[in-house]
């Protein structure tokens, strides 16, 4: 009911000016919107149909449908309300805030659907979220804002004398563009004694008049007679429109041309081709002569008939003119006049049905659609809202529809000629990222007709692809010593998303070189994936290390991979051979000292060198630079021995100075030199000191020097202070023993507390016992090292009873004069030992000086002296 009164409303508001005319009409518009309401409340409509006024202003109201709908209205705008209409000129528009249907555009019913009724302007209301339609109908009603109109002002009417009383002459129907009420209604005819009006009504409702002769005419009286006919219409305020009828009266032409029939019907099918026969009229007349010469003519036909149908005046023949379209019309009603030579005629009609063919292919309309899809749609997900109309009628009308058969989506069919087309299995954009979907309507016509339609969907990206690295592990190659900066290599990582979720970071991961973060050597760009060194590596130090590069998209969440990265460092000869011995340090170098006569192939020294570097270039050889005697000596190429070439002569200088080059195998190759002092002696002796000549860079000796000569003195001294102890403590406890054990009797050898070895006669006393000893001082220690081995002199019997007493007596007074004989010869050696030291000190031979020192107090000794790699000197103490 509240569309009835919306509707009531709506008629009422029109035309002000035709209150009382509406109020008339009213209750046919109320018991339309009550069965429009009925219908809706029943589900069985189709459509909402409201009623509007033509010629209403634009900007009028209509309806709001957001009422009569029961929508929310804050809810059209978030649902993408929109208005679709069905014609090509939009008339209505939408108010999206408020839920009114305006008018956009003026309307006149008349120009939109002519004699058309109802006159029917549809349009759709379409809502998202989710998707709803709803069909509108909004009638345009009738306004009567046009005058009755004939096609002439004058007519002529030619009309014998003596024709029959009652005798009726069709006269042309008015014109009005308005419909129903507001049509034409009524005729009327001017006073006069010779004719009255009979208004009649067609099949379609139409009225038309007929002008019966009520008296006869009589020309000698009367020959022309002068008629206003006049039209009106049934409008408030009603309107009319006249036409003037010029009767003229001519002589008897007592018969009137006669149809064969009253109606013809005839079937023509739609697009038959020009000149195709329709149906010939024939009418004869009785008459002779002029009076039964009959043409043919249009009686009152509308101007589209006049286009479409040529009429053959003398043979009545009618024929098709331009090609007839099912669609415009089905049915054309023709009126066709034949006229004697007297001017009498008479009227047929020509009922012309039109057949349909199928000759209009379905039509696809596009609702709604959603171009670009995620490629995680779930099933169902509606992406097109379409129509398909057929203009054809019956099977030729009715259609079907379908997509190929190789795409994820599928058709649902919603309300009448309505579908949707949405998603019928899982997508992926990576493998198809856009379908061209084909949609196909054909109608159920003979032939049938086919069109399409394509629809193009494109799938939009998720992050549902991690980057994936082009290899499962990379290793690069760095050469040491690089400038910081260096580009090491490149990691890629491709990924199939688009966009921002394809777009690769690179990172790596936390983690160390030797003590030091890979942050402090080792950059990633995170942009192109290029791995560059911080700071110079050196093989030395590390030869290899792994770092895990990690790359993650731009996705939400992002996603990410890993891969390690190995980085091996290639040695480059950047170490130069370094020497282990001799030490070459800013002292003096050390000397080695060389017997006179030694012999050639004699042993000087050795020269110990390494390298830091790896491979061939750590491979080292030595070489003879320089020599005071370059013949004198010769170096080892691999090993680095130092020895004599030759036996060494008298003019050969007592100071020799030698340069060894150690070079190694790298490219380029680096050396270094070591610097060594040989001294060609034939002893000890201050003789032989004084001829060294010394440095004068080294006179003036530092406070260690100092320190370690007074070390070496105290040391020395104590020793002699030790081993003089000890020889008179055995002296003193030896002559103990042989006052105790004088021989005064036979029964000497039967004491059984006599002692086999005088030696065991004291825990602590060593020196009676015969013992080889070494000695190795530095200028770095203070402590000596004595190796004691088995006496040289055989123990006594254990038997006295194996030897006499005066053979003891012997052997005891042999055994202390060696002692005596050692120790003298001992304190004289440490003497020279001691004065030796000290001048050595003095002139800068420090390691060297004590190693030579001892090989003078052990001449003939088989030991060496540790930390030298000269031929061991060997010696005897006593």
């Amino acid at each position: 009911m509240a569309a009835a009164a919306l509707q009531g409303d709506l008629c009422f508001k029109s035309d002000p000016g035709m209150a009382s005319g509406i109020e008339n009409l009213s209750w046919k518009r109320q018991v339309l919107s009550f069965f429009l309401c009925l219908c809706v409340s029943l589900g069985a409509c189709e459509a909402i149909r409201y009623s509007v006024p033509e010629e209403k202003k634009s900007g009028s109201l209509v309806a709001n449908i957001a009422k009569d709908l029961k929508l929310d209205v804050g809810k059209l705008s978030g649902r993408s309300v929109r208005l679709i209409s069905k014609s090509s000129k939009q008339y209505f528009e939408l108010n999206t805030r408020s839920g009114d249907v305006i008018i956009k555009e003026k309307i006149d019913r008349e120009d939109l659907c002519g004699q058309r009724d109802p006159c029917l302007l549809q349009f759709e209301i379409v809502l998202e979220n989710p998707l709803q339609l709803y069909r509108i109908e909004v009638q345009i009603d009738d306004v009567n804002d046009n005058n009755p109109k004939f096609s002439k002002n004058d007519f002529i009417l030619k009309m014998p004398e003596q024709i029959p009383i009652n005798t009726r002459f069709p006269l042309e129907r008015a014109q009005d563009s308005d419909i129903g009420t507001n049509g034409i209604q009524s005729y009327a005819i001017s006073s006069n004694e010779h004719f009255s009006l009979d208004v009649l009504s067609r099949g379609d409702g139409s009225k038309y008049a007929e002008l019966v002769l009520e008296k006869q005419l009589d020309r000698e009286e009367q020959a022309q007679l002068m008629l206003i006919l006049t039209a009106a219409d049934g409008g408030l305020p009603q309107r009319t429109g006249t036409a003037r009828i010029r009767v003229n009266v001519l002589d008897s032409n007592d018969n009137f041309p006669q149809f064969s029939q009253s109606v013809y019907k005839v079937q023509l099918m739609e697009n038959s081709p020009k000149g195709t026969l329709v149906t010939k009229v024939e009418a004869s007349d009785l008459d002779q002569g002029s009076n039964a010469e009959i043409t043919y003519s249009f009686g009152q036909v509308p101007d589209r008939v006049l286009t479409l149908f040529q009429l053959n005046p003398f043979t009545g023949e009618i024929t098709v003119l331009e090609i007839i379209d099912f669609e415009d019309a089905a049915m054309y009603e023709i009126e066709i006049q034949a006229t004697d030579g007297g001017g009498l005629s008479a009227h047929c009609k020509v009922v012309v049905e039109i057949k349909d063919t199928n000759d209009n292919t379905p039509e696809v309309t596009l609702t709604s659609l959603t171009s670009t899809i995620p490629e995680d749609s779930s099933p169902e997900t509606v992406v097109a809202l379409f129509s398909v109309r057929d203009r054809d009628s019956g099977d030729n009308g009715r259609t079907l529809c379908s997509i190929q058969d190789n795409v994820p989506f599928a058709l649902k069919s919603t309300l009448k000629d309505y579908y949707e087309l949405v998603t019928q299995k899982p997508l992926d954009r990576e493998k198809v990222p856009e379908y061209n979907i084909t949609i196909t309507a054909t109608d159920r016509g003979t032939p049938r007709l086919t069109s399409a339609r394509i629809i193009r969907v494109q799938l939009s990206d998720i992050n549902d692809n991690p980057p994936v690295f082009n290899e499962s592990s990379y290793v690069m190659y760095l050469k040491e010593n690089n400038p910081p900066g260096l580009l090491i290599g490149t990691v890629r990582a491709a990924d199939l998303d688009t966009e921002q979720n394809a777009k690769v970071t690179y990172s790596a991961l936390p983690g160390n070189i030797g003590d030091l973060p890979f942050s402090s050597s080792i950059s990633i760009n995170s942009e192109n994936g290029n791995v560059y060194a911080l700071q110079s590596l050196d093989y030395e130090q590390t030869r290899d290390f792994q770092v895990t590069v990690r790359a993650a998209d731009g996705g939400s969440p992002p996603l990410s991979s890993e891969v390690i990265v190995r980085v091996v460092i290639i040695d480059e000869n950047d170490n130069a051979p370094f020497i282990l011995y001799p030490l070459q340090n800013s002292s003096a170098p050390a000397n080695d000292l060389v017997p006179r006569s030694a012999e050639a192939g004699y042993l000087v020294t050795k020269v110990v060198a390494v390298d830091g570097d790896s491979g061939q270039n750590s491979w080292l050889s030595y070489q003879l630079l320089k020599a005071t005697d370059p013949s004198l000596f010769a170096v080892g190429l691999q090993t680095g021995e130092v020895k004599t070439s030759r036996p060494i002569t008298s003019p050969d200088s007592v100071k020799q100075k030698l340069i060894v080059l150690v070079r190694d195998n790298g490219e380029p190759p680096r050396s270094t030199t070591s610097t060594l002092n040989v001294l060609l002696v034939d002893g000890f002796s201050d003789a032989y000191m004084q001829l060294l000549d010394v440095p004068q860079e080294e006179e003036q000796q530092d406070t260690l020097t100092l320190y370690l000569v007074i070390s070496l003195s105290f040391i020395s001294f104590l020793f002699l202070v030790s081993v003089v102890t000890v020889i008179a403590i055995r002296l003193y406890k030896t002559r103990q023993c042989r006052e105790q054990y004088v021989p005064s009797s036979r029964n000497f050898y039967s004491d059984r507390n006599f002692r086999t070895n005088p030696a065991e006669t004291s825990g602590t006393g060593t020196l009676p016992q015969c013992y080889c000893y070494e000695v190795c001082l530095t200028t770095g220690s203070g402590t000596s090292e004595f190796k004691f081995f088995r006496p040289l002199v055989p123990s006594l019997p254990a038997d006295p009873s194996v030897a006499g007493g005066s053979i003891f007596d012997s052997q005891i007074n042999s055994q202390l004069k060696e002692e005596k004989e050692s120790v003298r010869e001992l304190n004289h050696k440490v003497a020279i030992l001691v004065k030796t030291v000290l001048k050595m000190q003095i002139f800068g031979l420090r390691r060297h000086t004590v190693k030579a020192a001892f090989r003078y107090l052990n001449p003939n000794g088989k030991g060496s002296a540790p930390g030298t790699g000269d031929r061991g000197l060997q010696g005897k103490g006593g």
